[in-house]
């Protein structure tokens, strides 16, 4: 049975096992598009369970993906520049292409629509070139191209994707 579970400050354990699943999922995916080095700093500074925390306490919702009671994919987001910003979706590689991530986008665009935001926007390397298709047959749109630092001489090289989730704006 799949269920998505809303992460709450009080769910330690929890944000435990999702930090673990986030470390996992993001080296596997990220580890050879943006290297090992700035992806341990970047999971260090946005998926430790420190990191999700605080997250949580600026205002950040965050849902974990559930099967069976396993944990197999999260996402998270939060009220940005008047919209919805999409900070984290992604799914275990074992997982993947079952309709899973159709499901969580069907529920960020309920979470978009009952806070009335107009669009869901994200961020995307520029050569995660499956996830810009991904996005792309979701219905995302390339609005801009970005390149921000984001610390120890990092930056994060992206798109900017769009999705308008209603008639509003």
């Amino acid at each position: 049975m799949i269920n998505l579970l809303k992460l709450t400050e009080n769910m330690k354990e929890e944000i435990k096992e999702l930090s673990e699943l986030a470390s996992s999922v993001v080296k596997e995916h990220y580890d050879p598009i943006i290297g090992a080095a700035q992806n341990d700093y970047m999971i260090g500074m946005f998926q430790s369970p420190e990191a999700i925390m605080r997250q949580l306490k600026e205002g950040h919702i965050f849902y974990i993906l559930t099967e069976d009671g396993k944990y197999i994919g999260y996402f998270a987001c939060y009220g940005k520049e008047g919209k919805l910003y999409l900070d984290k979706f992604y799914i275990h590689k074992s997982c993947r292409g079952r309709g899973y991530g159709n499901y969580m986008m069907e529920h960020i665009i309920d979470i978009a629509k009952e806070k009335e935001y107009p669009a869901i926007f994200l961020n995307v390397n520029k050569n995660n070139t499956d996830s810009i298709a991904i996005y792309q047959k979701m219905g995302f749109k390339i609005i801009r191209s970005e390149k921000n630092p984001i610390g120890h001489g990092f930056y994060m090289d992206d798109y900017v994707l769009e999705l308008t989730t209603c008639c509003n704006g």
